[in-house]
């Protein structure tokens, strides 16, 4: 799939999202997500920022932060922060149609839209199902290249099989579970290993756990 046969995907997902959240009330946006040390608002107003910055923008502000990934996201956190989670919420769906993406990975923005929204939406218990054909573009390209996160480096060495596709890559010792859960392991969510099966997922886990 080519990165304009992407977009669409990219589009669909973000706006499903915002729908999801349509009458989530104030007080759960402050509740923790599972991207470790933001809460739900937190994980919308990244994915705003990311909407937002295209690739100028995003290298010089993380020049700004000195290179420090944290940093960066906490200065683009600080700079799209809307005064209240209504106002974020307009923001992400006013930025759902956005095309931006650092050095055009738009496989990789998509993989934070997917990834993020199940930040969100499983500590909410709101069922967000994202397209297949979404999740498995993500899949494929986290085991292949590391981006937002070291995804690639993480499965080195062994073979993804997924139990609801036909998806099937890398080599090793078998990490068998949904295209969703394999997905949300590579972007190192250890909540996701409960949930897969075969002598790589122990692999797997002993690799999230090392510092």
């Amino acid at each position: 799939m080519n990165r304009r046969d992407v977009l669409p995907l990219l589009h669909a997902e973000r706006l499903a999202l915002a729908d999801a959240l349509r009458d989530v009330p104030d007080v759960d946006w402050e509740r923790p997500s599972l991207c470790a040390g933001w809460t739900v608002r937190d994980v919308l107003t990244h994915l705003t920022a990311a909407a937002r910055t295209p690739t100028l923008p995003w290298l010089m502000n993380m020049a700004a932060a000195r290179f420090d990934t944290d940093r960066h996201n906490q200065r683009l956190l600080h700079r799209h922060r809307a005064a209240d989670p209504a106002r974020g919420l307009a923001a992400f769906r006013d930025s759902a149609m956005s095309s931006a993406a650092p050095f055009g990975e738009r496989a990789g923005m998509l993989g934070e839209v997917v990834v993020h929204g199940q930040d969100i939406a499983r500590p909410l218990g709101l069922p967000l199902v994202p397209a297949r054909e979404a999740v498995r573009v993500v899949a494929e390209f986290f085991a292949s290249k590391d981006f937002a996160v070291n995804s690639h480096t993480l499965v080195r060495g062994l073979r993804l099989e997924a139990t609801d596709d036909d998806l099937a890559v890398g080599d090793g010792p078998e990490v068998r579970g949904t295209m969703l859960d394999l997905v949300m392991a590579m972007a190192g969510r250890t909540a996701a290993l409960d949930e897969l099966e075969g002598a790589g997922a122990e692999v797997l886990r002993e690799r999230l756990a090392q510092p």
